[in-house]
């Protein structure tokens, strides 16, 4: 595996000026059934955990880092990740990340993702907190293969809702698209300015977080999407969920409520029915998840 970790005493005080310039580039392959991670570049402050195998040589699990502790005003940190064919991996992060109070400067982050036909990436993040006053954009493209796999999730806290914060100041962007040989099959943009689209019937509703989980690759039978719906309703939650089919052979969930205990259980029990029926392994939950 190729490595190359630049330190981040050599860019400490760029970085304090200007923000930090970090980046990340991994490349997966598949070795005879087993998946190695045999490019790993990193520019501080982002950093991956050696890549371990909780269930089998098959699946490369990898956890990502942000050293800084936060990301804030002036920062731009960027994103390469390439599954070669047949290549399998699940990528989460260490803790929560969080988007501080801006400086006066937007933070930016560019996410490129390319899946190449067999290959199957899953990224689950844990969740995002927006501090009110946060000014951040994030924008996200996938590149799919014909017979790629893609399950990825999106959970974000507008303010420190602990700290009884709310998100009334600030602007937060997130810009996703997915494309397979030039076609989009799923672009999603959404947009919180602060107070007014937080309270809306039509944005939050007074609600601090929200949640995505998107499935594409093979198509979806409508027993999955009312299993999906199912597996909302057969327990009592306290925010709203909607299910549906997307038209690029794929399943969207989306939720808005207060309790990220409540969203994530609900996305893993679906992440589970996706597993079990199109990638043939039960859910093996990142083990910084337990900690």
């Amino acid at each position: 595996m190729e490595n190359q970790f630049i330190d981040p005493q050599s860019e400490y005080l760029i970085s304090k000026q200007k923000g930090w310039q970090g980046s990340l580039e991994l490349v997966y392959a598949d070795d005879q059934g087993k998946t190695r991670l045999v490019r790993d570049r990193i520019t501080s402050p982002l950093k991956v955990q050696r890549p371990f195998y909780p269930e089998g040589q098959r699946v490369c699990h990898t956890v990502v880092l942000h050293t800084a502790g936060g990301i804030v005003g002036g920062d731009r940190l960027s994103q390469t990740i390439h599954l070669q064919e047949n290549a399998q991996a699940l990528i989460t992060t260490a803790a929560a990340s969080k988007i501080y109070r801006s400086n006066g400067q937007r933070a930016n982050q560019r996410i490129h993702i390319h899946v190449e036909a067999g290959a199957c990436l899953e990224w689950l993040p844990q969740e995002t907190i927006v501090f009110n006053g946060a000014v951040y954009q994030q924008q996200m493209t996938v590149e799919l293969a014909p017979g790629a796999s893609w399950l990825a999730w999106e959970i974000t806290r507008f303010g420190r809702t602990a700290r009884k914060e709310r998100f009334l100041q600030g602007d937060w962007r997130s810009h996703s698209e997915i494309w397979q040989q030039g076609r989009p099959l799923w672009i999603d943009r959404q947009w919180l300015p602060g107070e007014a689209v937080l309270d809306s019937p039509h944005g939050l509703a007074g609600q601090p977080i929200v949640g995505t989980l998107i499935w594409i690759g093979q198509p979806v039978s409508s027993e999955i999407v009312d299993n999906a719906r199912s597996l909302w309703t057969a327990s009592q939650r306290q925010g709203e969920a909607g299910v549906t089919q997307t038209q690029a052979q794929g399943l969207l969930c989306r939720y808005r409520g207060s309790s990220t205990t409540e969203v994530r259980n609900w996305f893993t029990q679906v992440w589970q029915c996706l597993r079990l029926t199109y990638l043939g392994r039960n859910v093996s939950q990142p083990r910084v998840w337990l900690v």
